[in-house]
């Protein structure tokens, strides 16, 4: 379980620039094995709560407690799946999966047998050795996913990992996604800009102001899992995306 407890976190001041609020009053529960999407406009806060929760960003009051522990910094029962894949350009799609495991210190053959393993069930089978620079965006951003499964994480923080590949592709992304972590049972946490992505892959959606971000509303999507492939002619599906839609929209005007 995660908790954000009156979490805020506040930008200081530098090169002149006054200071930014990122973050204000947030108060939140994810229960294990959740799939929560954060929405909201640029510059709400969505990527902040990540770090937050990687541990990699301070928070400026309140805390974030995972399983009851206090988040104090980066662990290995977390994982980051970046928007732009941040792959090693030097090392092959097999090294690029095992390279957590490596920092581990598991030994070349068991690393690579789980790193072959994951490049398979995201569809990559055969590119073993290929280096990314020979893979499409989509293929790149299996590799990341793999990356990021290998070493087994209780939690998988998503920062717009699909955004910046085509449509067919994001697609097909987005059912990866929702297929591993139905079988390794990860708790997520996924920003995204799209409606449709929030409540295609969200077992309950966050929906935050402009900045400060604060939460406006969590809404819950009673759609059935497995997704069924005519998701997009679902009542509930195209009820919750207009919703979303005229929300944003009230606030953009």
């Amino acid at each position: 379980m995660i908790e954000f407890r009156g979490c805020a976190k506040v930008y200081p001041a530098s090169d002149g620039r006054p200071p930014v609020a990122a973050l204000a009053g947030i108060d939140l529960v994810v229960k294990d094995r959740e799939i929560v999407c954060f929405l909201g406009p640029s510059g709400c806060g969505k990527t902040t709560l990540l770090r937050v929760v990687s541990g990699l960003v301070t928070l400026s009051e309140g805390e974030v407690r995972i399983d009851g522990r206090a988040v104090t910094g980066p662990g290995p029962d977390r994982a980051m799946v970046f928007q732009h894949f941040a792959l090693l350009p030097w090392a092959d799609v097999l090294t690029n999966v095992g390279f957590g495991l490596e920092l581990k210190g598991v030994a070349r053959a068991a690393r690579e047998r789980v790193a072959a393993e994951l490049i398979e069930a995201v569809g990559l089978a055969g590119f073993e050795r290929h280096m990314p620079w020979q893979l499409s965006g989509g293929m790149q951003q299996r590799v990341g996913l793999a990356r990021a499964l290998a070493i087994s994480p209780k939690t998988l923080l998503m920062d717009e990992p699909f955004s910046a590949v085509d449509a067919q592709t994001r697609r097909e992304l987005q059912e990866d996604l929702l297929r591993l972590q139905a079988k390794q049972a990860q708790t997520v946490l996924f920003v995204t800009h799209s409606m449709d992505e929030a409540v295609r892959l969200g077992d309950r959606v966050v929906l935050l102001t402009p900045r400060p971000g604060r939460i406006r509303e969590v809404l819950d999507v009673a759609l059935p899992r497995p997704r069924p492939p005519d998701l997009e002619r679902h009542p509930t599906f195209i009820d919750l995306k207009e919703y979303l839609w005229n929300q944003l929209r009230a606030k953009r005007d």
